[in-house]
């Protein structure tokens, strides 16, 4: 290849990698728009998982308060550990089960009352926003 035709091709393969990089051009993920739902609409186990997050606990199972990552960018993006997560007891399953409460940590850094919470029953494929 010729000088010119040669800095074509590098200069279309730059405009490509950058529309690659993850969280720019066409590629871009943005949230989903969530859905609400209201308190009285959750199952009672996650009635009583975010009671015990407005308590402070104790919780029943170890991980729960761990940061969740929202690496899939279901929820409004933000700083890592602004989310915790917290497991919702599913009658019947030997193990965590699939369904989680996600409590973001609002303007005062406290989820025990931010306000902001978002529940899954499909472990993190897709949340709804809490509303009371």
């Amino acid at each position: 290849m010729k000088g010119a035709a040669l800095s074509a091709l590098l200069g279309v393969l730059c405009v490509v990698c950058v529309l690659a990089l993850p969280g720019s051009g066409a590629w871009a993920r943005e949230a989903p728009p969530l859905r609400d739902v209201r308190l009285a609409e959750l199952p009672s186990e996650a009635r009583e998982t975010l009671a015990l997050i407005r308590k402070g606990g104790p919780f029943p199972y170890h991980k729960d308060g761990a940061t969740f990552g929202n690496f899939e960018k279901h929820l409004p993006a933000k700083s890592r550990g602004y989310y915790r997560e917290y497991t919702v007891r599913t009658p019947g399953a030997k193990d965590r089960g699939a369904r989680r409460i996600v409590a973001g940590a609002g303007a005062a850094a406290d989820v025990r009352n931010s306000g902001e919470y978002y529940y899954t029953e499909d472990h993190y494929r897709s949340f709804k926003r809490i509303r009371e």
